[in-house]
This record gives structure tokens, C-alpha cells and sequence, in this order.
């Protein structure tokens, strides 16, 4: 049987969800790593909508964060709420502002922020079942929020922003600094993490990360 993979998405769209190109090169490294990717979502409101040819946001607009992530999935995605973590085997959550916006507030309250119950249940169960979890670009500050008081602190990075790195200090993670084209893996807690648009100056340069994070992943599953 194939590995299931879970992959959190946060809608659809870098200023306001899952930055699409690092979540579509994720489901293409699930693929081709011979794994079954399980899309999910929560089905909760957007933070707000920014219109992606001015970025702005748009005043008057109100979007789900479940229905714009199923754009990404072909409609192939299930409301987070209803994902146990014995249907998984292992869990990834790509970047993009959603991340941060939807998944949590850190976009908005940086270390005092808050997470999602569902995400962060769902994290949690993973964690405390031994089943290993990544993030790529800005979702590791959700793994941090969640994990910073694990019984021993998470290891991740978020590229070399040090405003940004010190915020996940703050919640109790060691900061790696990591070039975009690698990953850190964390082995105590099973995490891996990679920069991504964190640092990427173009799609290529993301997509070698993020694949390298999506092997690490699939390695760590027992």
C-alpha cells in the first residue's frame, strides 16, 4: 500500500493561501515518490482576499479557504476536520501567506500568535503518534507555535530572515539557517523544513528544496 501523505493547504494563492507553486511541486514530489498525497483543508473564511494582480486587498470580496484550496486539489480534498491521523502517514504544509493568514495568525500577531484548532489538532495527534510532519517557506512558524514546547524543541527553518527567525525563537524553536536548496531535518521530533520562496528567486530553485524536503518526509515514515 501506498504511503498517504497529507498536505494542508491554506487556500489558493500566494498573498492570501497556498502559494501555488510550491504546493503543486509538493503533490508532483508525492507522486512521483510512488505516494498517495490526501489534500485538506479547513473550511473556515479567508483572512481576507488580495487581488493577485495588484496586491491589494479586495474590500468587498469573501472567500473559503476550503473551496479555493480545492482548486489547487481538482476538487480531490477533504474538510480537515474529518481527517483522523490514522489516515495518514505522514504530513506536509506548504507555504504561502495562507499559512500564516489562515492557518494561523502569525502574519498578523507574529509569536503571540494562534493556530487553527483543527490544524492544530491535527498536527498534535502526529506529533504525539511519532508520524513525521514538514513544512516548507512560512508554515514552519505553525509547526513552531504548535511544537515550541515540546518536550524537546523543534528544529526548523524559514530561510535567513532574522526578524522572522527570532519570532520562532520566541516560541521556543532552534532556528537553522538552511540555503534554499536544501532542507533541515529534525530527527528528535520527525520535522522537516526547507526555505522556498522564503529564498527562492524562481520556481526551479524552490522546487529543488521542496522535493528534497518531500524524499526526507517520505524517508522518515515507519
Amino acid at each position: 500500500m501506498a504511503n498517504r501523505i497529507g498536505v494542508i493547504l491554506s487556500g489558493c494563492g500566494v498573498y492570501d493561501g497556498s502559494e501555488i507553486h510550491e504546493a503543486v511541486i509538493t503533490l508532483l514530489a508525492i507522486d512521483r515518490a510512488g505516494a498517495e498525497a490526501v489534500c485538506m483543508a479547513p473550511d473556515i473564511p479567508q483572512m481576507h482576499v488580495v487581488n493577485h494582480l495588484t496586491g491589494e486587498p479586495a474590500e468587498s470580496e469573501s472567500r473559503n479557504v476550503l473551496v479555493e484550496s480545492a482548486r489547487i486539489a481538482r476538487g480531490n480534498i477533504k474538510d480537515l476536520a474529518t481527517v483522523q491521523v490514522g489516515d495518514i502517514d505522514a504530513l506536509i504544509l506548504p507555504g504561502g501567506f495562507g499559512a500564516a493568514k489562515n492557518l494561523c495568525d502569525f502574519a498578523v500577531k507574529g509569536p503571540d500568535c494562534s493556530v487553527n484548532a483543527e490544524v492544530a489538532r491535527l498536527i498534535t495527534a502526529m506529533h504525539a503518534a511519532g508520524k513525521p510532519i514538514a513544512a516548507v517557506c512560512i508554515a514552519p512558524a505553525v509547526l513552531s507555535k504548535i511544537l515550541g514546547n515540546a518536550k524537546t524543541s523543534p528544529q526548523l527553518t524559514i530561510g535567513t530572515d532574522e526578524g522572522t527567525a527570532e519570532a520562532l525563537h520566541k516560541m521556543g524553536t532552534e532556528h537553522i539557517q538552511c540555503p534554499v536548496e536544501d532542507f533541515v531535518v529534525d530527527h528528535n521530533n520527525k520535522l522537516v523544513s526547507s526555505p522556498a520562496y522564503m529564498l527562492a528567486g524562481s520556481i526551479s530553485e524552490a522546487a529543488e528544496g521542496i522535493e528534497k524536503t518531500v524524499q526526507a518526509l517520505i524517508g522518515l515514515i515507519e
